[in-house]
C-alpha cells in the first residue's frame, strides 16, 4: 500500500472537540479556492497562522509546548549538520513557502540544500525546499497528513518528515514515481533513514528529550 492510501485511510480518523486546522472563511479577502500569495500576504498581523492550499486559507491552532519543543530542537540539530558544514541552510516556522502561485505553506522546519539557495528570498521561499519537516499536535495531524501531504508531492517536495511527540517517532517520507512511499517509521536510538540529510548523526529520542 502506497503511502498516499494509507493517509486517506488514516484521515478516517477525528480529532473529537480539539481545535484543529480548518478554512478560514470569515478572512476577508478572495473567494475560497482563489487565494494567491499576494492575497495572503496582505491579511493583517493578527498572530494568527494562515496557509493556503489550493487556494484555500487555512487557519492552525496555536501550537502547544511540546510542539514547540520539538521544533526547537530538529531545527538545532539540523542547523548544525547542515549550516556548520555548509551543506546548505535550515529555516523555523514561521517562514513563508510559496509552493506555487495558490498554495503557500510554513512548514515547521525546511532545508535547503546549498545548490538550491537562490530559492530563499528576503521575504519567503519560492519553490521546493529540499526537506520540509512538520511536527503533528492533535489538532494539525489530519491537516498535515492530507492537505500538506497533497501540496507537498505536488510541489516536487524530495522528502517530507511527520514527526509524532506523541508516540517520539518520525516517519519519513521520499517521493518515488510521483508519490510519497515511507522509508519507514523510526523512534529511541535509531537514526533517521534519509536521502537528502545522508549520515545524519542524530537518534530519533534526542528530538524529545
Amino acid at each position: 500500500m502506497d503511502l498516499l492510501t494509507k493517509g486517506r485511510i488514516q484521515m478516517t480518523l477525528t480529532p473529537g472537540s480539539l481545535p484543529v486546522t480548518t478554512p478560514a472563511d470569515t478572512i476577508q479577502g478572495p473567494e475560497q479556492g482563489q487565494w494567491t500569495y499576494e492575497d495572503y500576504a496582505a491579511i493583517p498581523d493578527d498572530g494568527k497562522r494562515y496557509e493556503v492550499v489550493n487556494g484555500v486559507l487555512f487557519m492552525s491552532p496555536a501550537p502547544n509546548k511540546w510542539h514547540q519543543k520539538t521544533v526547537g530542537r530538529i531545527f538545532r540539530y539540523l542547523a548544525a549538520h547542515i549550516e556548520d558544514t555548509g551543506l546548505g541552510e535550515v529555516y523555523i516556522a514561521p517562514f513563508d513557502v510559496e509552493l506555487a502561485s495558490h498554495t503557500v505553506v510554513q512548514p515547521d522546519v525546511l532545508v535547503l540544500l546549498k545548490p538550491n539557495l537562490e530559492k530563499a528570498t528576503d521575504s519567503h521561499v519560492i519553490g521546493a525546499p529540499d526537506l520540509v519537516v512538520e511536527v503533528a499536535s492533535p489538532g494539525t495531524a489530519i491537516y498535515d497528513r492530507r492537505a500538506k501531504f497533497d501540496a507537498y508531492i505536488q510541489a516536487g517536495v524530495p522528502e517530507y518528515w511527520i514527526v509524532e511527540p506523541a508516540s517520539h517517532s518520525v516517519e519519513v517520507l521520499t517521493i518515488e514515481n510521483g508519490t510519497y512511499f515511507s522509508r519507514g517509521i523510526f523512534e529511541g536510538k535509531t537514526a533517521l533513514s534519509s536521502k537528502v540529510v545522508p549520515d545524519f548523526p542524530i537518534h530519533v529520542e534526542q528530538f524529545f528529550i
